[in-house]
């Protein structure tokens, strides 16, 4: 599979719709082997297969360096797992396990609570759904948690003046991962057709290269 092929916005889309739940790679793994590419392509190709391989251990990388950069202001750490959250919505995968947990974890108390909680039926026509399907969360449009808890964080942020705090443990966790995925040379599991069939599930326009 040729990564150079690959547009931003597909590796974007990609990610957005994989299922995140995968454990992160191992260390061991994680810092093997260093290399300088050969050619503005070749760091192109490169940077996009590792950021969508080693997606988690980049996420969980970014998350550790803003808890180290909250240790002084716990009320921002709220503020902060709010932000991760209405991210976390956009992606169609989280946001559907999410809503499961809730509604799973609601029916076991007030059965006919969690029952308003399922999504609408999406309307169908000649076997095929009329539209695209719309992400429910309890039973709500996705937008309104993604609102919801943004507007909660932004809050938080206004409230314990840690937004600079943020700011720069979140510039210097993306560096780390940019300087990461730049100089790791990509994984022979990251090239393999287990690998390349996962990315075709989750990539609309994917094509034989």
């Amino acid at each position: 599979m040729d990564w150079g092929n690959v547009t931003a916005e597909d590796l974007v889309d990609a990610l957005r719709e994989v299922d995140w739940s995968s454990p992160p790679r191992p260390l061991s793994e994680f810092f093997s082997r260093f290399t300088v590419p050969r050619s503005s392509s070749k760091w192109n190709s490169r940077l996009k297969c590792n950021l969508y391989y080693y997606r988690t251990n980049y996420f969980l990388l970014i998350v550790s360096v803003l808890i180290l950069g909250f240790l002084r202001r716990p009320l921002a750490i709220v503020a902060a797992l709010l932000t991760a959250l209405s991210i976390a919505f956009l992606n169609d995968s989280f946001a559907g396990t999410f809503s499961e947990k809730v509604t799973r974890t609601v029916r076991q108390f007030s059965p006919h609570l969690a029952a308003k909680m399922r999504p609408p039926l999406t309307p169908v026509i000649r076997g095929r759904p009329s539209a695209k399907r719309a992400i429910y969360i309890c039973g709500r449009p996705r937008w309104v948690f993604v609102l919801l808890f943004s507007s909660a964080s932004f809050i938080l942020w206004f409230v314990s003046a840690g937004l600079l705090t943020v700011l720069w443990a979140l510039a210097i966790g993306l560096l780390a991962t940019i300087l990461h995925a730049s100089f790791r040379t990509p994984n022979l599991k990251a090239r393999l057709n287990t690998f390349r069939e996962e990315f075709r599930a989750v990539w609309r326009n994917y094509s034989e290269l």
